[in-house]
């Protein structure tokens, strides 16, 4: 089991929103939005911010960090990226433990997001269209979908009406948007429903972003 740093808007939650940090960060990373977030409405709510495992990473020339899977080279800019399924699998493997023990706590899986930046992001799309019990959202955040073609034969029925909202900066140069948008397009191909955001940013997250967040999480734990 994961780490994480665990924030309850107030005691006895009834809703759990978990978010998943990106390449080289921790849980420490998206602790601030939680307090930018006015979830009252929904009632109380325990924010999980889990600390990644570490592995080296080949981009960054083998340096031991904390990452999802490893990153080859600049494969998210080829239509036939190289990717590394096997960590993809064991992270998987490691995000549904979390949300087990979510529901172990007494959370209903409707009643839990799933959400991420970057890796997290992707993490979150490759661990939640799979799951076995339907979740109340997948949030992503300047992210993309991995192993996009085995989704349609690994996917699961439970999830194929989870609401997802998908936001991308248009001045990525890490993740570009294109293949953020090639995402959206494979997910609404599928049928998924897809409420897609993209700002005037780069790889980062900002405040009309968080205002958008904020209203759809409301909306899928209302």
């Amino acid at each position: 089991m994961l780490d994480t740093i665990e924030i309850e808007t107030a005691p006895n939650p009834t809703a759990s929103v978990i978010v998943l940090h990106g390449l080289g960060a921790d849980g420490n990373d998206f602790v601030p939005i939680a307090s930018e977030l006015d979830l009252a409405a929904v009632g109380p709510v325990r924010f999980v911010f889990p600390h990644g495992p570490t592995r080296p990473v080949t981009i960054n020339g083998g340096y031991v960090m904390r990452a999802w899977y490893d990153v080859f080279g600049r494969e998210l800019e080829s239509s036939t990226p190289r990717e590394d399924e096997a960590g993809l699998r064991a992270s998987q493997a490691l995000v549904q433990a979390l949300i087990a023990k979510e529901r172990e706590r007494g959370i209903a899986a409707r009643r839990i997001v799933l959400g991420g930046f970057s890796q997290g992001c992707a993490m979150t799309l490759m661990t939640g269209l799979r799951h076995g019990e339907r979740l109340a959202g997948l949030l992503g955040m300047s992210g993309y979908l991995p192993l996009a073609g085995t989704l349609a034969a690994e996917r699961n029925p439970a999830n194929l009406d989870v609401p997802i909202f998908q936001a991308h900066g248009t001045l990525d140069p890490v993740i570009p948007i294109a293949r953020a948008s090639a995402s959206r397009d494979a997910l609404k191909a599928l049928g998924y429903d897809v409420e897609w955001h993209s700002y005037a940013m780069p790889h980062s997250v900002c405040g009309p972003e968080i205002v958008d967040m904020n209203r759809w999480l409301l909306r899928v734990l209302g």
